[in-house]
């Protein structure tokens, strides 16, 4: 891995850790084994840095996410495999946890890949959903742009939910709501 990439690595995983402020240039300069000058020469500083690592977060989401969304089975089986996929829920979600941080969320530059990483998860449930009305898979009731922002904000609150006890289970049990909704409307 290059120098650049160990910086974008090692801003990634403090910013998930630590959030924008206990992610000093110094720590990440730390963890990823480069100097100043390095760090200066591939970016103009701190928020340049933080946004290509927030970036990166968000790509790794959305690749993650895809490769669920896009596989074999129905509509609610590959949704199904995205929210069971295997996480480190008391870890939270790297992008997720972002929406808690006040320096990022009041940058706009920061907050935009954010806001773009949910629109976009929230954006191909929603067409999913709205593939599995159309095909009969689920009921015609079914209001695909609601039922995905409730996933979303299912997940995202799972997460939360399991740090605040502690317990990966908790984190579970709201992804098993969440199907127990889903699998109700389907047909």
């Amino acid at each position: 891995m290059d120098t650049r990439e160990r910086l974008i690595a090692s801003t990634r995983e403090l910013l998930w850790e630590r959030g924008y402020v206990g992610t000093s240039p110094k720590a990440i300069q730390e963890r990823s084994g480069a100097g100043q000058g390095s760090m200066y020469h591939h970016f103009r500083g701190k928020p340049d840095l933080a946004l290509a690592a927030i970036g990166r977060s968000a790509e790794e989401l959305k690749g993650r996410a895809e490769a669920e969304f896009g596989g074999p089975g129905t509509v609610v089986e590959r949704i199904t495999a995205y929210l069971r996929r295997e996480r480190d829920a008391l870890k939270g979600c790297p992008v997720g946890r972002l929406t808690q941080d006040p320096d990022v969320m009041t940058d706009p530059d920061l907050r935009r890949p954010v806001e773009e990483t949910f629109a976009w998860l929230t954006d191909r449930l929603a067409g999913l959903l709205a593939e599995g009305r159309a095909n009969g898979e689920l009921d015609a009731g079914l209001d695909p742009v609601a039922t995905a922002t409730a996933l979303v904000a299912v997940l995202q609150g799972g997460y939360v939910l399991a740090r605040a006890a502690d317990s990966a289970e908790v984190y579970t049990r709201a992804m098993d709501g969440a199907l127990g909704l889903l699998t109700a409307h389907v047909r």
